[in-house]
């Protein structure tokens, strides 16, 4: 991938103004933009005036298997939410904020992990235990895996699951499954961009049963939060107690979790994201008239509720077709000036 220098590449390209500073930047002004882009949000974003985003809001692909994401390696995606992140420090607003919102538990497969090998002690259907084919073994130090199952009742696969902990039709050649947490990652990445943390919130929404194929035997949670970092660009930032009504500010402008039910049918894209989690960043950290970015806009949700709460917006996404479907979703639900 060709973007290895973001930093460098974002300060010396040539800036192309797909909106005026005056409507950027301005409250009073009604003038709104609503624009969709598609491309590579990383050749895209240095055209983008300098310092001219309130709120950047966006959820990068998590790495965990979407069609999108198809021939991907674990450096690529690293890479490209670098690139993203750097890209971002030139156009964010001095006060402005850059929201993040993704699984803080990144799942994949990892060949050079050790193999997890679990007792499932509770659904054992044999009641030879280990120590059972130890004893048999001092007694019968000569005997192979069929004679001992032929002495303890048992299959040889009970032998060898009981020695080994894993099971010989599968389980211990599959590829062992690697957890790291993103955040630790992003954080890192939007300091040396010149980020600040700001504040976390956790967006606990509907458990996902489908994502936890090892629920039923492990000690792991099923996947049912995911974290937004906000993160500060320096600079004087406008706090203004009135964008929320004070019971909303009691209900979850000050609340740390947001229990808001996921999309319950993903028609439009495979990795949509709720409306209403989406309207309270943007009430939270952007004024009426302020300027909305979603560098991975997918089917339009964030550009949706921007256009409804009056700022505007800029979507920016790689596939054509959901950008098409995204323009023709903006048009059909917002009444765009």
């Amino acid at each position: 991938m060709a973007y290895k220098n973001a930093k460098k590449w974002s300060a010396e390209r040539s800036r192309t103004a797909f909106i005026t500073p005056e409507t950027s930047t301005s409250s009073e002004r009604p003038e709104l933009l609503h624009n969709i882009l598609a491309g590579d949000c990383r050749e895209i974003l240095p055209s983008l005036p300098e310092h001219s985003i309130d709120l950047s809001l966006w959820s990068p692909p998590y790495y965990v298997g979407k069609s999108y994401e198809e021939g991907w390696s674990f450096d690529d995606w690293q890479e490209l939410l670098e690139d993203v992140i750097t890209l971002h420090s030139a156009i964010i607003k001095p006060g402005g904020f850059l929201v993040v919102n993704i699984g803080d538990i990144l799942c994949f497969a990892d060949p050079d992990m050790p193999r997890f090998q679990a007792n499932n002690v509770s659904s054992k259907k044999c009641a030879v235990t280990l120590r059972h084919v130890l004893e048999a073994k001092a007694s019968y130090p000569d005997f192979s895996r069929h004679q001992l199952a032929e002495l303890l009742g048992c299959s040889e696969q009970t032998i060898q699951r009981r020695l080994e902990g894993n099971n010989i039709r599968g389980g211990k050649h599959s590829v062992q499954t690697r957890i790291m947490r993103t955040g630790n990652m992003i954080c890192g990445w939007a300091e040396d961009a010149g980020f600040y943390l700001y504040d976390q919130r956790i967006w606990h929404k509907d458990p996902c049963w489908a994502n936890s194929r090892w629920h039923s035997n492990s000690y792991r949670a099923v996947d049912e939060f995911e974290h937004l970092y906000v993160f500060w660009q320096p600079g004087i930032t406008d706090y203004d107690r009135n964008r929320l009504k004070p019971n909303e500010w009691s209900e979850w402008g000050s609340r740390g979790v947001w229990n808001i039910s996921s999309v319950r049918r993903n028609d439009r894209h495979e990795a949509e994201f709720p409306e209403e989690l989406v309207s309270r960043v943007i009430r939270l950290f952007s004024h009426k008239g302020g300027m909305v970015l979603d560098p991975f806009v997918g089917s339009g949700t964030t550009a949706v509720a921007a256009a409804k709460l009056g700022r505007s917006c800029i979507g920016i996404e790689l596939n054509a077709d959901y950008a098409e479907a995204a323009r023709l979703r903006l048009n059909s639900e917002v009444a765009c000036p």
